[in-house]
């Protein structure tokens, strides 16, 4: 399949530019991985371009639906996903704007007639999405802090679905956490990603002991899990990176309503 895109983006002359992403690209693929390329049309032939009809050049198509982020997202009928972002070639320079690199180079691209693709991407070599900052750590921490207290107090109100939603950022925050207090960076845009290999069998079931079903009882114990883990690492991080340690804010929020 990655070869039809890949013969279909060389043969369509509407086509500026394409890369691949993901874990064909990082060399992590399986036979569960998705396939994900962005695909930059010429500005005057974009409007003209039909996604399904693209998408149904590759294999049989089940279901093409537009997700959250304005992703066209592919499901084939042999039930291997694909997420496709029909671009303009405009829109080539926000690359310089992303986080970093999504692979090597000369993996990614898979078609640049202009060269403007490549030039966008050599601009990321040296950047990380890692945070290295005092102000970046900080931040981070702080967001933790934020949604532990709004899921705790939503819970309170008797809104348990809710404060159940909440916790699954609670946790995606704890695992960034764990990730820059064990030296685990590696997969950092998606931290939950082959967790269960990058980090301690210790904070894998710290983490486990911060997740819940949507029962109030389970959900008590789950936020103060969290706190309780949550606030070590950002005792840990402030210290090491020199800001002020915002758990006891999240640590304060429990005790006053419990």
């Amino acid at each position: 399949m990655i070869e039809r895109v890949r013969s279909l983006c060389v043969s369509d002359r509407r086509l500026d530019s394409a890369l691949m992403y993901g874990s064909f690209v990082s060399g992590e693929s399986d036979r569960f991985s998705d396939i994900e390329f962005w695909l930059f049309f010429t500005d005057e032939a974009l409007s003209n371009v039909d996604a399904r009809t693209w998408c149904e050049q590759i294999a049989p198509l089940s279901l093409l639906v537009i997700n959250e982020f304005g992703t066209q997202v592919a499901i084939f009928e042999n039930l291997v996903r694909g997420e496709f972002h029909f671009a303009a070639a405009s829109d080539i320079e926000a690359v310089r704007k992303w986080p970093g690199l999504p692979g090597p180079i000369d993996e990614t691209v898979i078609v640049d007639r202009r060269g403007a693709l490549t030039a966008a991407l050599r601009s990321l070599a040296t950047r990380s999405p890692v945070p290295s900052t005092a102000e970046a750590v900080e931040q981070l921490c702080g967001r933790f802090v934020n949604w532990v207290v709004l899921g705790w107090q939503v819970m309170q109100r008797g809104e348990h679905l809710r404060a159940l939603q909440v916790l699954s950022e609670v946790n995606r925050l704890l695992l960034w956490m764990a990730r820059l207090t064990t030296g685990a960076t590696q997969h950092w845009l998606t931290p939950s990603r082959q967790a269960e290999s990058d980090l301690p069998q210790t904070s894998i079931e710290r983490f486990e002991t911060a997740t819940s079903s949507a029962r109030r009882a389970e959900l008590v114990s789950a936020y103060r899990h969290a706190v309780g883990w949550g606030c070590e690492m950002t005792h840990e991080l402030s210290a090491d990176h020199g800001f002020v340690d915002p758990g006891p804010v999240a640590v304060a929020a429990i005790d006053q309503v419990w």
